[in-house]
């Protein structure tokens, strides 16, 4: 049975779903995403990424195509159409379709698109073993506090750490000090126990994931300080994990040369994925 897809209004069969050849997030990347996760059929901080998308729009000037009670509304019987038990949920909302130019068209009729992936989010291997990462350079565009359809460089880093062996990559800028994952955000643990990730800024994505870890942390006695670090100091420290939407807390095992801690992921890495499991369970 064929996946059942929104665009615009219709729920579609997703092969044939379409949109303009002259829609803007395919001709500019003028557009935003979430990524909303499912356990158990039901949505996990939803709330959360609805002020998140309505903050990128708001800073690319881009009408919503309809209201954030509507949006949850749709992804629900997508959820349900698809018999979407653990997985996720794609929304994608462009400027919409204008004959080409970098100017924004005056009073384009936004495109919003939306369609879930049924995938294993709980019983994830990596988590077992961890994964590994590489650094590399950081050279997206200066806004990644905007969740932008722009994923190039993101899918060009994933693809050089892949071709190194790695599962991932963990960008640096221009000082040298990490900024993030390219689908994640990035965390040390120091060894006294110091629970270590950047500041939020225009610099990294303000996620949703990242701010419940941090909540969680706080309501454990774990702590937190919000810096910038180095690849030397993660090098060093006793763990090292990334959180999203999609991987939850996820455990870092080696990064570039060097192994992290034993090489196992951590003790406290696994407490933070086992509460933020057990909260994301327990929503209504």
């Amino acid at each position: 049975m064929s996946r059942i897809v929104y665009v615009n209004g219709e729920y579609l069969p997703e092969e044939k779903a379409k949109i303009s050849v002259f829609d803007r997030g395919f001709l500019f990347s003028d557009g935003v995403y979430e990524v909303i996760s499912v356990l158990n059929g039901k949505l996990i901080d939803t709330r959360g990424h609805m002020l998140r998308l309505n903050r990128s729009l708001g800073e690319l000037d881009m009408a919503a195509p309809c209201s954030a009670v509507e949006i949850e509304s749709i992804v629900k019987k997508l959820v349900a159409e698809n018999s979407v038990e653990q997985g996720l949920v794609y929304l994608q909302i462009t400027r919409g379709a204008a004959d080409r130019d970098f100017f924004y068209p005056e009073n384009p009729s936004p495109t919003l698109v939306m369609f879930t992936q049924s995938k294993n989010l709980l019983d994830d291997p990596n988590a077992e073993q961890g994964i590994d990462v590489i650094t590399v350079p950081d050279l997206r565009w200066q806004r990644r506090d905007i969740k932008s359809v722009g994923l190039l460089y993101p899918c060009m880093a994933k693809m050089e750490a892949k071709m190194a062996g790695a599962k991932d990559a963990w960008m640096l800028d221009a000082d040298g000090y990490v900024t993030e994952g390219t689908s994640n955000n990035a965390w040390i643990i120091t060894q006294e126990g110091t629970i270590v990730t950047r500041q939020l800024s225009n610099d990294i994505l303000h996620g949703i994931t990242r701010k419940a870890v941090m909540a969680l942390a706080g309501e454990n006695d774990f702590s937190v300080e919000q810096r910038p670090f180095t690849p030397a100091e993660a090098y060093e420290a006793a763990e090292a994990f990334v959180t999203s939407a999609t991987t939850f807390v996820m455990p870092v095992v080696k990064i570039d040369a060097a192994t992290i801690g034993n090489g196992l992921p951590g003790e406290m890495t696994g407490k933070l994925r086992e509460i933020y499991i057990d909260m994301a369970l327990r929503t209504e």
